[in-house]
């Protein structure tokens, strides 16, 4: 028993532009640290950093790993930890914080997806019931984010703020930067306000996001938002809320939405390997 009270659950979600880690408590399921970090395409660089992070700040724990994202596999591997896929991962903790939704729209740094949620009929749990990802293409995501704000010459931090000042929505692209680019530079040139702009492209992202992703399957209430462009750009939220015609009680944007994915890969230690041992080194 006294192993059990040692041990803390870790999640790591290794993606295309961030990693994230959730140091969850076991017996609670709570979260204890966390951290969102841009690995600016050095990924082991930033899974040591923030994992040699959390070891100084937990030194007496024992660590038990899982890792999920695209690019979470091989670190899975070296370090021997557990890989659980992110869809699953997410809907781990989106049972464990919201179990009242029904459909999870997550932006990440080159992907978006649309989840699907039902109760299962014979345990009652709530699962993934579909799925619908973007292609190849970072059209709808927050790489469109980054590559808009370049456009306009402003840092993505200030994106936010831009867009929440906006008042006049424009028709651009959602489905490719490059499209986009075409679309925006005109407007540039005309002296359109780049306040405008930046919210015009997140109707752009919703459109492409409800149009184009959820392929005329019905987007029903409660939904949450997750995933950092969700998470740090409240205005995005509001445009998506706007465009499905979400009461505000009828979307979620959960605690922590940024690193929600890593939280759930932590809980699947709990839940899919519990009674696996944990070589993680």
């Amino acid at each position: 028993m006294n192993m059990i009270k040692n041990d803390l659950w870790i999640g790591v979600d290794v993606g295309s532009t961030t990693v994230k880690i959730a140091v969850v408590d076991p017996t609670t399921t709570k979260l204890l640290h966390y951290s969102y970090q841009r690995h600016n395409a050095m990924q082991a660089k930033k899974v040591l950093e923030l994992l040699t992070e959390a070891h100084s700040l937990f030194p007496d724990k024992i660590f038990k790993v899982a890792f999920c994202g695209s690019g979470g596999q091989p670190f899975a591997e070296a370090t021997r930890s557990f890989f659980v896929q992110e869809v699953v991962a997410n809907a781990l903790a989106v049972r464990a914080t919201n179990p009242e939704t029904r459909v999870a729209i997550e932006l990440g740094g080159q992907d978006a997806k649309v989840i699907f949620f039902e109760k299962d009929r014979t345990t009652g749990k709530l699962i993934a019931s579909d799925m619908r990802m973007n292609g190849v293409c970072a059209g709808g995501t927050g790489a469109f984010i980054d590559q808009v704000a370049e456009l306009l010459r402003i840092k993505t931090e200030v994106f936010e703020s831009y867009a929440a000042r906006g008042s006049k929505v424009y028709e651009i692209s959602g489905r490719c930067g490059v499209f986009a680019k075409t679309d925006i530079q005109p407007m540039l040139n005309q002296g359109v306000a780049k306040e405008d702009i930046a919210l015009s492209s997140f109707h752009a992202i919703a459109k492409q996001t409800i149009g184009g992703l959820a392929q005329g399957m019905e987007i029903k209430p409660p939904v949450m938002f997750e995933g950092g462009p969700l998470t740090f750009n409240p205005t995005l939220v509001r445009v998506f809320k706007e465009r499905l015609g979400l009461t505000d009680e009828q979307a979620i944007v959960p605690e922590r939405s940024e690193v929600l994915v890593a939280w759930g890969a932590a809980l699947s230690i709990g839940s899919m390997f519990i009674d696996k041992p944990c070589d993680y080194r």
